[in-house]
């Protein structure tokens, strides 16, 4: 029952087009194992042809070393401040912090004071110390008079209370129902905060396999105790904006009807800064596809040698200067798909430096409805096609189309920065391409095996083998080709069976016909069909056979031999049951020539049978067999065929239902005989009897009869005697001068 299922072709047509109609659907899907692959081809995209990144920004490095000179952190905001008023003289263009300062400076004169309050003798000290300029003030002073500083801050899923300065406003109607909306916010104290050019969230969010790849340019947030939900641009987009020097910018949204319907796919369409419209495109979640840059040693400068003046100014002088720390114990390491391990300070200058090139990665709705495109249009060419072209063929054309969406692409990306997923379509091609393969190879199997068992009862195993290898040896339905065509019978067959009970008969004709069809598979011909105690064999079909005529020859010359153990069979339940043996004796009619052979009949019922004048000619031929008294009648093409072997001319007939006389030939024996010094002698003299019969010396032919005597065996007697009674009456009553010598045949 299954297999029927599976073999079925409509069936198998429609598990395709099941399968195909899913991998289409999926291909728009966010399903984890989806957003897998297409990070799997972005991922390669990256590290076959990394960004090449400019040297417009610096990262001042809070590392290892740094904290060796200055010790551990967190710095006093007195070192801060120092560090911003360096950089500041030194020519940066923005300092950016891809930190957070949120708690008072403990190392403030102020704050040490009232630790110290209560110690004896400390009181002139105490009030010396509050006479200081405090920390955090001295820091937020420095970045006022900078006024190219850009702070960060950081959301958390928890509430803190804390609200961050929002100095860029970025405005779109219902923006936060598309972007992260996060519950807390750790923020910097407003005495360094508030006074600093832009203020943008570092917040990073990561891949569930814990890779960067997409960074939000937006975060909501809800304040403490308000109804108003405030929408942050992040550290890189603040700093693009003050870069700029504008106030802010417009969020541009897509359809809003499609966004109701898939907002994580139509939500967001980019975001525009300023009055210059300077357009940054993200995905619908607000979120910007990074394309990196390897990591670059050159980027990095030593916090400590910036404060200790070891660095010379060109080397910051109009550039950006992102603040971050590679420091392990800091904690603010990543992941990314060229990186393993990368300080993360360097996302954001992939972003900035990123926007400021131009180089955007697009993920548009057009590059997934193409793949989606793709799938089905290549599907459905292996669905419709596959059964009319081979497999070679189909694997052509399957690479062919594999390459066209390698190369589709790697050049859509390298020249446009668009993201085509091209893994997805690839392994549904190939699963569709498979599972075609495997239907296809279970329904060949069966029709295969439905061969095997339709023609292994009628050729031979060795054309059966040959078959098998190479179905396209079988060529169902017609063709003229030229075939050897046998026909058998057993001579006396109504006398024989006389008396005969069914079941006896019955084992008579199986025990004539299993050897006689054995000898025909054997000498690969193939058994057209029995008719009682008849049967009609071919060659040269559905199999080419170059010795088609020789193979049919043997076939009957071997069943001749075969019939001496059936008759012996014979004689000994006959004279067991007191009757007198009737020994079987078969006649067989072989001619050559053109037929129509193939599938015949009716859609309900059909054979695989052969028709033509040459047929109907071998069928005459074995009916001549009783009237001349030999065993084998050959045609005079068949003849031609097998010049080797023992022939002897019969007669020129005219058979019955045809108006072209036919040469009949005697097939006596193999090619052996044919040499023997007494069949030469027997030939020569019988051709000589032919010569003389035809030329009408009836006298000389009834010579030549006599000189016979001595070389004709009895079984061959019968055809010298016709011969003699001819010549008798074309003597007494001469045939008329237009007559040519054929003989018209009254019977079939």
């Amino acid at each position: 029952m299954i297999e029927r299922f599976l073999t079925n072709r409509w069936l198998q047509t429609a598990l395709l087009l099941a399968l195909l109609c899913a991998s289409v659907a999926f291909s728009f899907s966010h399903a984890r194992w989806r957003e897998q692959i297409r990070n799997f081809t972005f991922d390669n995209y990256n590290i076959l042809k990394p960004r090449q990144s400019s040297d417009s920004i610096v990262i001042v490095d809070i590392d290892e070393a740094s904290l060796k000179e200055r010790g551990q952190m967190p710095w006093p905001r007195s070192v801060m401040a120092e560090l911003v008023r360096t950089l500041d003289g030194m020519g940066a263009k923005l300092i950016v912090f891809d930190m957070v300062f949120p708690e008072p400076d403990r190392s403030s004169p102020a704050t040490i004071a009232d630790e110290f309050a209560d110690m004896p003798g400390f009181a002139a000290v105490n009030d010396m110390l509050r006479g200081l300029p405090d920390h955090d003030a001295v820091f937020g002073e420095e970045i006022k008079d900078a006024g190219n500083v850009i702070t960060g801050f950081s959301f958390t899923n928890e509430e803190t209370g804390a609200v961050p300065a929002q100095k860029g406003i970025f405005r779109g109607k219902g923006v936060e129902k598309f972007v992260p909306t996060l519950n807390g916010v750790t923020a910097n104290l407003k005495s360094i905060g508030q006074h600093a050019a832009g203020n943008g969230s570092f917040f990073v969010s990561t891949d569930t396999d814990g890779i960067i790849r997409r960074v939000p340019m937006l975060v909501a947030y809800r304040k403490p105790g308000s109804s108003i939900t405030g929408v942050y641009p992040s550290l890189a987009l603040e700093s693009i904006r003050v870069l700029e020097g504008e106030r802010g910018g417009s969020v541009i949204l897509g359809d809003p009807a499609y966004a109701r319907l898939d907002p994580a796919r139509f939500g967001i369409a980019g975001i525009e800064i300023g009055q210059a419209h300077h357009f940054i495109p993200t995905n619908a979640r607000g979120e910007f596809p990074v394309y990196f840059a390897r990591s670059n040693p050159d980027w990095y400068i030593s916090a400590h040698k910036i404060l200790d003046g070891a660095i010379p100014p060109e080397r910051i002088r109009d550039r950006i200067v992102l603040v971050g720390t590679s420091a392990v114990g800091l904690k603010d390491i990543r992941s990314t798909p060229l990186d393993t391990f990368i300080p993360g300070v360097e996302v954001h200058l992939n972003i900035i430096d990123q926007i400021l090139q131009g180089q955007f990665l697009r993920r548009s709705i057009e590059a997934e409805g193409l793949e989606a495109v793709s799938i089905f249009i290549a599907g459905m060419f292996i669905i419709i096609l596959s059964p009319f072209i081979g497999a070679g063929f189909q694997i052509l054309a399957l690479a062919i189309a594999l390459t066209a969406a390698l190369y589709g692409g790697w050049y859509a990306f390298a020249t446009q920065g668009m993201l085509i997923d091209i893994t997805y379509p690839i392994l549904s091609l190939l699963a569709t391409f498979m599972l075609s393969t495997v239907l296809t190879y279970w329904r060949t199997e069966k029709e295969r095996r439905q061969v095997r068992t339709a023609f292994g009862l009628y050729i031979s195993p060795t054309f059966m083998k040959e078959l098998t290898e190479d179905p396209e040896k079988l060529r169902l339905g017609g063709e003229i080709r030229d075939l050897t065509i046998m026909f058998t019978d057993i001579r006396n067959f109504t006398t024989i069976s006389e008396g005969m009970s069914p079941e006896a008969l019955i084992q008579l004709i199986n025990d004539f016909l299993t050897p006689m069809s054995d000898l025909v598979m054997e000498n690969r011909g193939t058994i057209d069909k029995y008719n009682g105690d008849a049967m009609m064999a071919f060659w040269n079909a559905p199999l080419d056979d170059v010795e088609h005529a020789r193979h049919a020859c043997l076939a009957a010359l071997g069943m001749q031999n075969a019939l001496t153990p059936i008759n012996e069979n014979l004689e000994k339940k006959a004279l067991e049951a007191g009757k007198t043996p009737i020994p079987l004796r078969a006649g067989i009619g072989i001619n050559t020539g053109p037929c129509a052979v193939g599938n015949m009949g009716s859609r309900q019922r059909f054979a695989y049978s052969a028709l033509g004048d040459a047929v109907n000619v071998a069928s005459r031929l074995e009916g001549q067999t009783k009237f001349y008294g030999v065993s084998i009648l050959i045609g005079e093409s068949t003849k031609d065929h097998v010049p080797d072997l023992a022939t002897l001319e019969v007669d020129l007939v005219r058979v019955k239902g045809r108006a072209q006389p036919v040469r009949l030939f005697a097939l006596l024996g193999d090619s052996a005989m044919a040499q023997m010094d007494s069949f030469i002698r027997w030939k020569t003299a019988h051709e000589r009897m032919i010569v003389s019969y035809r030329s009408r010396d009836f006298d000389g032919t009834l010579t030549q009869i006599d000189e016979l005597a001595g070389l004709v065996p009895d079984s061959m007697r019968q055809i010298y005697d016709l011969y003699q009674a001819r010549a008798w009456e074309f003597k007494s009553a001469p045939p008329p001068p237009e007559w040519d010598g054929i003989y018209d045949a009254l019977t079939k």
